[in-house]
């Protein structure tokens, strides 16, 4: 039998291409089971087949893991600052101390006293 074609004997691939881009035949498709075919995509015709030497990678460029090495040493940045900002409400605006008084920003509703419905003016 004839052995194998490999990228490298169809196309110029890079001095240090990973071996196992220079050799198709040891990637298998995944196209194993028969698909229903109302449930299949364009994406299942096309991993169901092998890669040939056309489809492969000609040059390879890896990326560094000196991020994740630096993170893995000294661990996610954790802020252990105290927080002394005061928190504005959505609800009423900038302003969050609201009494009855202040017309603009009351609410009706707004009642410590009873349970928070409306029933303004109170009789």
């Amino acid at each position: 039998p004839a052995s194998p074609q490999r990228t490298s004997d169809c196309y110029r691939v890079d001095d240090d291409l990973p071996a196992r881009f220079n050799n198709p035949a040891w990637f298998r498709g995944y196209g194993t089971k028969k698909a229903v075919s109302v449930y299949r995509t364009s994406n299942d015709a096309y991993g169901s087949r092998a890669p040939t030497v056309h489809e492969m990678p000609k040059v390879f460029y890896p990326n560094s893991n000196k991020f994740s090495r630096q993170l893995a040493a000294g661990g996610m940045f954790r802020n252990n600052t105290f927080n002394v900002y005061m928190e504005k409400s959505i609800v009423t605006g900038p302003d969050n101390y609201i009494t009855p008084f202040d017309r603009f920003n009351f609410h009706p509703s707004y009642n410590v006293n009873k349970p928070s419905i409306c029933d303004w003016p109170a009789s």
